[in-house]
């Protein structure tokens, strides 16, 4: 998934925005007044910090080569994943998914990161 199905992608659900508050390289998406999603617009391996629950991430992190932590974020609650076509479609629009329920509903957020319901 590249930089514009990506976006197509957050732009689709409920009440989510897009603005350039950093600048022109990195695009915010926010679901309310909260970030849930940053995208690098303008870089040499292209990249997304999502929101993650913190045991997730880590897991995240030690499973995918192309995941680390939050790049200029929190390392406990975001993760950089990096756009080289190695991480699946599927499981990417999941973590964004996840980083959208997050910061809508923190306790749904979570149960469905660890798989309860």
């Amino acid at each position: 998934m590249g930089l514009d199905g990506i976006r197509a992608y957050c732009l689709d659900k409920p009440g989510v925005t897009e603005s350039l508050p950093f600048g022109p390289d990195a695009l915010v998406f926010k679901a309310g007044k909260k970030i849930f999603a940053i995208l690098a617009l303008s870089s040499e391996r292209p990249w997304v910090n999502l929101k993650c629950e913190p045991d997730y991430a880590l897991e995240l992190r030690e499973g995918h080569p192309e995941i680390i932590a939050g790049y200029h974020m929190n390392k406990r609650h975001w993760n950089t994943i990096y756009l080289d076509g190695f991480l699946k479609s599927d499981l990417l629009k999941k973590l964004i998914d996840l980083s959208y329920e997050l910061v809508l509903h923190p306790r749904r957020g979570k149960k469905e990161a660890s798989g309860e319901n």
